[in-house]
């Protein structure tokens, strides 16, 4: 029986494939900060899913995490999912901070975490993560949220070499999934080739199982990055890339953009 811990597991895009696996028979880990949403999902799986109230940005999460790993009688995979984002046009220092404190240094604290315990057990397995196709490049209205997502990747890809330094034998998997309407995403914003969920967690799980090394979701997405990564900075810095447009009248509020470890859906 195969075992999976999912970091973010609460809602959107990581308790749906924790409630896919848990139904093909795998052994899940389900974590995050939400109590309740996780006593909800046991519930649901009684016999598959193991819980863990964790929050990445403490430090008492690695002792969390290596709990739940116990707990579920070892890991073959480790999935983070877990992550927020803002449209912070004036560059509010709280968002920002919350930002990186939760996409970089909880993201590196519990993937260090899994590779030690792969490393140091001998044991094959997997780091995957949900990053983001807005960490191809830095965009300005989620100047902290782009940037985060391309320390992810490129920290999966140090993680990559360090593997073949050790002799591990762990494989990685980095999604970058565009917009996915999740409940997090504002609904009175209109955001550009956004995925519904049942269109796009099949595919995140197809990569994710066939341990595909990075995966652009969708095709659509994928053309686009490529033209990106084709636009040299000068030019880039000056393009006011749009993110989102009003769907209907009325202030436009700030809003989180992908799954945040710690709402509800």
């Amino acid at each position: 029986m195969r075992r999976i811990v999912i970091m973010g597991a609460t809602s959107g895009l990581g308790r749906r494939v924790a409630e896919r696996l848990a139904r093909k028979g795998w052994l899940v880990g389900a974590a995050g900060r939400n109590k309740e949403a996780l006593e909800e999902l046991k519930k649901e799986y009684p016999d598959n899913i193991f819980t863990a109230v964790i929050d990445v940005t403490k430090p008492g999460s690695c002792r969390g995490l290596s709990m739940l790993i116990n707990h579920l009688g070892g890991m073959d995979i480790y999935f983070h999912v877990s992550g927020i984002g803002y449209e912070n046009f004036s560059l509010e220092l709280d968002q920002e901070l919350a930002t990186l404190e939760t996409n970089v240094v909880g993201f590196a604290r519990m993937t260090a975490t899994a590779y030690r315990y792969f490393r140091d057990s001998g044991r094959k397995g997997q780091i995957a993560a949900i990053t983001s196709v807005a960490g191809t490049n830095g965009i300005g209205r989620l100047a902290s949220y782009s940037s985060s997502k391309r320390f992810q990747q490129t920290y999966l890809r140090a993680l990559n070499q360090l593997a073949t330094i050790d002799g591990a034998h762990v494989a990685f998997t980095d999604i970058r999934p565009g917009w996915v309407r999740t409940p997090l995403l504002n609904p009175s914003e209109n955001y550009p080739m956004t995925m519904e969920m049942p269109y796009a967690v099949p595919r995140i799980m197809k990569a994710l199982l066939t341990r595909r090394r990075v995966a652009v979701i969708d095709w659509r997405w994928n053309i686009l990055v490529g033209l990106w990564r084709l636009i040299p900075n000068c030019l880039w810095v000056k393009i006011p890339l749009p993110i989102s447009t009003p769907a209907s009248t009325g202030q436009t509020k700030v809003n989180e953009i992908e799954e945040k470890i710690d709402e509800p859906a």
